[in-house]
């Protein structure tokens, strides 16, 4: 058994390899580099679970970032517990293979509540005041303490939201480096989302992001230096590659137009209610669950989304199967954008009607994924001072919305969840023992059985 650490850049594709990241390249020539075929949908949570379970979506059951539980008649985003997840994890294999195998799972999803022996991952406290407060979940718990000690605490508002930077791959990094120094896991997964932000903001294009790359680079190459240091195998990875977009499509509001969708008014704001909707749209990246009440409205509600503009493909039951994801979690009906194209989740027709919870940021309580919240309203005449004065006053006692996210969607410049037209585009996967990987097309559902093989081979 040879240790592994499985490094998942966030956003890199091959394209990206060269000389904005030494490191990474360096890895890549000595060992192998190679485009990995990703799942649809090709965001986070479903293409992770995929690689670690070698399970399509249809069978370990994440068909997204989020979903409708319908036993609930709610929508609801980035859960934790693993107890959504089907099938067996790579350590779980391992595990029986060697009995003195360990497993860590840096923030990685699905991570409350796992079989890997060390689990680390962003849980805020929310006091019943309204207010968030930095902080991680840990297993064993006491580890959330020394992390913490040592580390300070996890910074959680530069993990998502306008303020994003590289310390939350900082800390990321430096736990993952004194997990396996004072732990000593055979396998560890570590999730390193730098590159994720501003290929979002600004777009793949864009000159800025050589930037992000030098910085994420610099922390791989630490990463993977420490890695080797102790003999450990290291493989990189991302879940998806992001490529440029300038048109959002609204498809809740056209449902809405269509009087297929039922709000429910609350002090002047406008709430999705999802459970007396006839057909409504989880919109996730550029793709979108459609959930239709009637199974005799899909035909209809099918033609009205795929006319809209920016909508490529609308999936029905046969469309479903044949990207594995037909699973009961799914929507009637799966909208893939154009490669320009994304989803929005809003489904007011007024913004004057927007949520409150619209223009702030609210991961958990939004119905839909929502990249505006990378930026601040450029509306404000002085954002940072904006933000500094609602959290003063939130320090005064008072009960302030922190409602500086913009409600413009063309401010999104990059986007993802639809396989790339480029494989060069897509994500990718570098190994630094090239002998133990195959020729040819490199599936996530292969991931799985590649890292069996990095440990066993």
């Amino acid at each position: 058994m040879t240790p592994v650490l499985a490094l998942n850049v966030v956003g890199l594709s091959p394209r990206f390899i060269g000389e904005a990241t030494p490191n990474l390249a360096k890895l890549a020539h000595r060992g192998r580099m190679q485009p990995l075929h990703t799942v649809t949908p090709a965001v986070t949570c479903s293409a992770q679970t995929s690689y670690l379970t070698g399970l399509m979506p249809r069978d370990h059951g994440i068909v997204g970032n989020g979903w409708y539980f319908r036993d609930l008649s709610e929508i609801w985003f980035w859960r934790q517990s693993n107890h959504l997840v089907s099938g067996d994890y790579v350590w779980d294999e391992a595990r029986r293979r060697d009995p003195d195998f360990t497993a860590a799972n840096m923030f990685w999803w699905y991570n409350m509540y796992a079989s890997a022996d060390i689990g680390v991952t962003p849980r805020p406290m929310y006091p019943a005041d309204g207010r968030k407060i930095p902080d991680c979940y840990a297993a064993p718990s006491d580890l959330r303490d020394e992390l913490t000690e040592r580390f300070g605490r996890f910074p959680l508002f530069t993990f998502w939201g306008p303020a994003t930077d590289i310390s939350s791959s900082r800390w990321i990094a430096d736990a993952t480096m004194h997990v396996r120094a004072t732990r000593k896991p055979t396998f560890t997964a570590c999730y390193l989302p730098h590159l994720d932000y501003n290929l979002q903001r600004l777009g793949p294009d864009d000159p800025a992001i050589a930037k992000d790359l030098g910085e994420i680079d610099a922390i791989c190459g630490e990463l993977i230096e420490d890695a080797e240091r102790s003999g450990a195998r290291v493989v990189v990875l991302s879940e998806y590659g992001i490529t440029p977009v300038n048109r959002p499509v609204h498809v809740n509001r056209a449902l809405r137009e269509a009087g297929l969708i039922q709000v429910r008014e609350e002090l002047g704001r406008e709430l999705l209610d999802p459970g007396a909707s006839q057909a409504f749209a989880v919109a996730d990246h550029q793709i979108a669950h459609i959930y239709v009440r009637d199974p005799q409205r899909i035909g209809d509600v099918k033609a009205l989304v795929e006319a809209l503009p920016g909508v490529e493909r609308v999936l029905d039951a046969d469309g479903k199967r044949e990207f594995g994801l037909d699973h009961p979690r799914a929507g009637e009906l799966v909208a893939i954008s154009g490669a320009d194209a994304w989803f929005t989740y809003y489904y007011w027709l007024d913004d004057d009607r927007a949520p409150d919870f619209a223009r702030t940021v609210e991961i958990h309580r939004k119905p839909g994924y929502d990249p505006v919240e990378l930026f601040l309203d450029p509306a404000f005449a002085w954002p940072k001072g904006a933000v500094a004065w609602r959290l003063f006053k939130r320090k005064l006692g008072m009960r302030t919305l922190l409602d500086v996210i913009p409600l413009d969607a063309n401010l999104v410049k990059g986007s993802h969840g639809r396989l790339t037209d480029d494989p060069q585009d897509g994500p990718v996967l570098i190994a630094s023992h090239p002998d133990l990987l195959p020729d040819g097309k490199i599936d996530a559902t292969m991931v799985k059985q590649l890292l069996l093989d990095q440990l066993f081979r």
